[in-house]
Formats: C-alpha cells, sequence, structure tokens
C-alpha cells in the first residue's frame, strides 16, 4: 500500500512538470522530482527539505562536489552524482546555444560567455579563449586549475596554446570562486607577463575577463590592458 502512496505521488508530481514546467516549483520540490531518478523505493521529499538543511540554499546544493554532497548531504554516490551534474548539463546546454564559433568582439560578449564556461565550478579555473582574425572563438581551452598565484607557469602553457589553436588574438579568463570580482596582485601580473610573451609571436591579449556567477570584470573595460 505504502508503495503505491508513493507511486501515485511521484505521478501527479512528473505530471505537474509536465504541465507547468519548474517556475511553480519550490526549491524543495525541485529537489524532490530529481531525486525521483536516484531513489526508486522512498519519501524523497523529506530527504530534500533535509539537504535544503544541511546546505542552505538550492544554489549551494547544486555547487557542491560530488564528495561534499556525499559527506554533507549523506547521501549515496549515485544521489550525489546525479544532483552535481545539473550544473554542468546546464554549463553544456548554454555553450551549445552560444554556436561552435561564437564572436567574442567586445567586452560584453567576452564578459558574458565567460561566466557560462565557469559554471559548476566551485575552484580556480584559468582559460585561454582563442579568437581568429573575425573574433571568432576557436577553442576556449582550460590551461590551469588551482590558485592564479604559481605566476610562472602560464605564459608557456598560454603560448603552445595560442599555437595549438592558431589563435590571432585571446581573451584571458578566470574566476573567484568567493565572489570578489577585484583583480588581485597575481591576476594583474599573470596578465602582463602573459601579453608580454605573446607579444612575442605577434598574438595580442585584448581582454581579461574574471567571472564570479553571473558577474564578471574586464579588465579591458577597466583599462587594466
Amino acid at each position: 500500500m505504502e508503495k503505491n502512496v508513493h507511486a501515485g505521488h511521484r505521478e501527479k508530481v512528473r505530471q505537474r512538470f509536465i504541465e507547468e514546467g519548474l517556475d511553480s516549483f519550490e526549491d524543495h520540490q525541485v529537489l524532490e522530482i530529481l531525486l525521483f531518478y536516484a531513489i526508486p523505493r522512498r519519501d524523497t521529499n523529506e530527504l530534500a527539505h533535509k539537504l535544503l538543511e544541511r546546505f542552505g540554499t538550492l544554489e549551494a546544493i547544486f555547487d557542491s562536489s560530488v564528495e561534499e554532497i556525499m559527506d554533507k548531504g549523506q547521501v549515496s554516490k549515485n544521489t550525489a552524482v546525479l544532483i552535481a551534474m545539473i550544473p554542468h548539463l546546464s554549463k553544456r546546454l548554454l555553450l551549445i546555444k552560444e554556436g561552435k564559433k561564437p564572436v567574442l568582439d567586445s567586452s560584453a560578449k567576452a564578459g558574458q560567455y565567460a561566466t557560462k564556461l565557469f559554471i559548476g565550478k566551485n575552484y580556480e579555473a584559468f582559460y585561454v579563449c582563442c579568437l581568429n582574425a573575425q573574433n571568432h572563438l576557436n577553442y576556449a581551452a582550460l590551461v590551469h586549475e588551482g590558485t592564479i598565484n604559481e605566476v610562472s607557469i602560464y605564459p608557456r602553457l598560454v603560448v603552445e596554446t595560442v599555437l595549438r589553436y592558431n589563435a590571432n588574438s585571446v581573451i584571458l579568463a578566470h574566476n573567484h570562486p568567493g565572489g570578489s570580482l577585484k583583480p588581485s596582485a597575481p591576476d594583474v601580473e599573470v596578465t602582463k607577463r602573459i601579453r608580454d610573451a605573446l607579444r612575442t609571436i605577434s598574438v595580442s591579449v585584448v581582454d581579461h575577463i574574471i567571472a564570479s556567477g553571473s558577474k564578471y570584470y574586464s579588465f579591458a573595460e577597466n583599462g587594466l590592458l
């Protein structure tokens, strides 16, 4: 009887999603329906509430790693992987919508594109966006993960990347997971080193974007290039 009750409830929730989408769902209901597909025979409403209590917000849950979700959320690896995949799926969809070779011919376009690159990354990462002569993106290459303090490795990696993807110019991009968009001293220093290194092969750095969530800071817009 209990199984039938759960089955009936799940079907109602699924049908509601089919008819309305997720706009009218509360955060715990979004988690509840997602968890249907990791936990076939359990009341996922209760677990959804517990996860929100432990993490604080839906955003915090989706920003967490598989290990963090398993540990703090006290859920199985299967469940944690499903939850952790959501921002990565969102990133893939948003980048697909940008097209294979989007035109990044302004700081606004570069900033908007860069914020999508860092969806699902709760640690610092550094990308080199390689552009052709018409400012179409050839490739966005992930060249480093971790802090930006080890500046000596960047010029060599960036030069190798630029040559590999036949770049005419580049846009540098990295994220600040902590939320601040203000460039640090190492941010400024590494930009200078990369710019100087690329000048030797006649490739220009047209911008450096710092992203945090949906916001960004442009070195070009703020006179730092």
